[in-house]
């Protein structure tokens, strides 16, 4: 597991990658920023490639992380906007998955015994254990299914 690679359902290919990547070239061709850093994420995804025998795609967060280093953002600032741009896209997920009656994204999880207040969600997520609703391995995408179960009337 390399931060940056992979994707759960984009494979072999993130559709989102090429296209800012291909900014990134434009902006490198008219001076902008220098490229050095879209050269180095592909690079990397060819090592991968080589490593495991098959394409592993440059994803979102890569992407992003290529495009804050092009643009000189210092690290700490780069992982802010990082971390302001999951919230914003956890809050679009929650509000459509409330609006539609279910989930969006992914397989749905295994109902759990009895409903769960937001009390008892947040020490689940403060605990660390696995709830019995996460579906997807990552903290941002189980605690996305934990609000979105609780904002729901009982």
């Amino acid at each position: 597991y390399l931060p940056g690679f992979g994707h759960r359902f984009h494979k072999p290919v993130d559709p989102r990658a090429p296209r800012l990547l291909a900014l990134v070239d434009q902006a490198a061709a008219a001076g902008a920023v220098s490229g050095r850093f879209a050269d180095i994420a592909r690079a990397i995804g060819a090592h991968l490639a080589a490593e495991r025998g098959k394409p592993v795609a440059l994803n979102i967060d890569g992407s992003t992380a290529v495009i804050y280093a092009e643009l000189g953002c210092p690290a700490p600032l780069a992982r802010g906007f990082f971390g302001l741009s999951r919230s914003v896209g956890i809050l679009a997920h929650a509000w459509e998955q409330m609006e539609q009656g279910g989930r969006n994204k992914g397989p749905t999880p295994p109902p759990i015994a009895g409903p769960m207040r937001a009390a008892e969600a947040r020490q689940v997520s403060r605990a660390g254990k696995p709830s019995a609703r996460r579906s997807v391995p990552s903290a941002s995408s189980s605690s996305l299914t934990i609000w979105v179960d609780c904002a729901s009337p009982p």
